[in-house]
């Protein structure tokens, strides 16, 4: 099996010092002009494992889009350690509940920090730049044996108790996904690559650790973020970005604004990364009317709990099938092919099952749930995600829904039992249910809430969205919280979203709060 031989890839850390050591003058983060050296960079990360010390444990980082944070996660790799990013946003109680979970032990500082009431030890970190020094490629604090089966990093995922879940990734399966990644999108040393995703998600791993295993450059620029896209187009042609990584439903809204205003990417731009939902076909339409056809765009699939993609596929580009699919007829984006070092089944109900050398360990503390996701018949350890798929007569697979109520947010996989749990802990609520619907063409969380008896329901909404605010990320706020007097129930007296939302879907629209924020 292809898979067995990514059983013995190098570890990471390994493969990043010999980038560096390939390329000591070349850039390897380019953050609003100013340059970070392969020599420097190898630098920091070895000052940082040295304060750390040998396997330091679980440590949190406050996770912004800036050189400190890419620091601070291969310090704490070069060490020994695990990486836990904390978004500095979330509310206390969401970085509390991720720290203690994660069982982190101290705090890097990065230039954000993180809530001082977490009582967390803070190590110091370094700027994202330092003096030229003459550098003989010494590794410093850099730990020189990592077991492949130890913890890499942990990040979370939704809970149908209300509580996140710590996925543990080994350093093994981070190690085989980087290696098959870096030939999925051809990179070279020649490559820049901007850093786009999100430093709490995984998504934003298969940008960085590609890029600096390779000896390419990860770019950081507000521009990406900033909600314009003349400025997000300038900004890729200024630092001549040839690889971008993009949630699908960001893709949407720019191949719109490419349409509309008859506009093209820069030429810098030779791959296109696209994933976390799905690919609506008229966008692939008009994407392939834009003269596109030089730039690769590649669908992909994945897990936290299988490490990064599992599953790409070329939809149009160099690397498409000829003569390519008539997006214009409707036509359903496949998700892909399993990459080399992925063992896929198909199960019961036609479930997608994962299996191979890039499975996380399971969830920290939670071995009933572990055992719930992660199958392991006939020796043979595979996850289950959830997701019906089919296969094409080419081999191809194509998600056909979810076997559980589980949707994406933002391309974030979020249980709409995590936000009922936390709507029923406000004390005006008698009963909730929370579904997924599309508005504007956006998948986003709407919820249902009957409130307790003589409850005054005219402003509960809004009183309702303060209090997720203050305890939940952003991404498990609903759009949308309609105050209705019963929800629907099945015959075994369950609440059933989906009817309650069909029920309750157009009542007093025109009164219903919608924040996209």
């Amino acid at each position: 099996m292809q898979c067995e031989t990514y059983r013995t890839t190098p570890d990471l850390v390994e493969a990043f010092t010999e980038a560096a050591l390939r390329n000591p003058e070349r850039a390897a983060l380019v953050h609003e002009g100013r340059v970070v050296t392969y020599r420097q960079l190898h630098e920091l990360v070895s000052g940082l494992a040295e304060r750390l010390g040998p396997r330091p444990g679980a440590i949190a980082v406050p996770a912004t889009h800036t050189p400190r944070t890419v620091i601070a996660l291969l310090g704490i790799l070069a060490a020994g350690g695990v990486y836990c990013p904390v978004d500095p946003a979330f509310p206390l109680s969401r970085q509390r509940e991720m720290t203690s979970a994660a069982a982190c032990r101290a705090v890097v500082a990065t230039g954000a920090a993180l809530d001082p009431r977490l009582g967390l030890s803070v190590v110091g970190g370094e700027g994202d730049s330092v003096p030229p020094t003459t550098w003989s490629g010494r590794s410093g604090g850099i730990a020189p044996e990592r077991e492949p089966d130890a913890a890499a990093y942990i990040l979370f995922t939704s809970g149908s108790t209300g509580r996140p879940k710590p996925v543990v990734t080994p350093r093994r399966a981070i190690s085989v996904s980087v290696r098959s990644l870096r030939d999925l999108f051809a990179l070279t040393e020649e490559d820049r690559v901007l850093q786009f995703a999100s430093l709490n998600w995984d998504t934003s791993l298969e940008e960085i650790f590609p890029t600096l295993t390779t000896g390419a450059t990860l770019v950081f620029d507000r521009a990406a973020h900033s909600g314009s896209f003349p400025r997000f187009l300038r900004m890729i042609e200024r630092e001549r970005v040839t690889v971008l990584d993009l949630p699908t439903a960001f893709w949407h809204e720019l191949v719109i604004h490419l349409a509309e205003e008859a506009t093209a990417l820069p030429n810098c731009v030779r791959l296109m990364v696209i994933g976390g939902e799905a690919v609506s076909p008229a966008r692939l339409a008009d994407w392939s009317r834009l003269g596109t056809g030089r730039i690769r765009l590649v669908n992909t699939y994945g897990c936290t709990e299988t490490t990064l993609i599992t599953h790409a596929v070329d939809l149009h580009g160099p690397g498409a099938p000829i003569p390519g699919w008539d997006w214009d007829s409707g036509t359903r984006a496949p998700i892909g092919r399993a990459l080399p070092h992925v063992a896929e089944d198909i199960g019961e109900q036609d479930e997608l099952l994962i299996g191979g050398p890039a499975l996380a360990l399971g969830y920290l503390g939670m071995p009933g749930a572990t055992e719930e996701a992660y199958s392991a018949q006939g020796g043979v350890r595979r996850f289950r995600t959830g997701d019906r798929v089919s296969r094409t007569p080419d081999g191809l697979l194509t998600h056909e829904g979810r076997l559980n109520d589980e949707i994406k947010i933002r391309g974030i996989r979020v249980d709409p039992g995590e936000v009922e749990t936390h709507l029923a802990g406000h004390p005006a609520v008698n009963a909730v249910a929370v579904t997924g619907t599309t508005t504007a063409g956006r998948a986003a969380l709407v919820a249902y809430v009957v409130p307790r008896p003589h409850t005054e329901a005219a402003d509960l909404d809004v009183d309702l969205r303060t209090y997720l605010r203050e305890r939940v990320p952003a991404h498990l706020v609903p759009s949308r919280i309609t105050v209705v007097p019963h929800l629907v129930l099945t015959t075994s007296g369950k609440v059933d979203r989906k009817a309650s939302h069909l029920r309750y879907a157009t009542v007093n629209r025109s009164k219903e709060t919608v924040d996209e924020r």
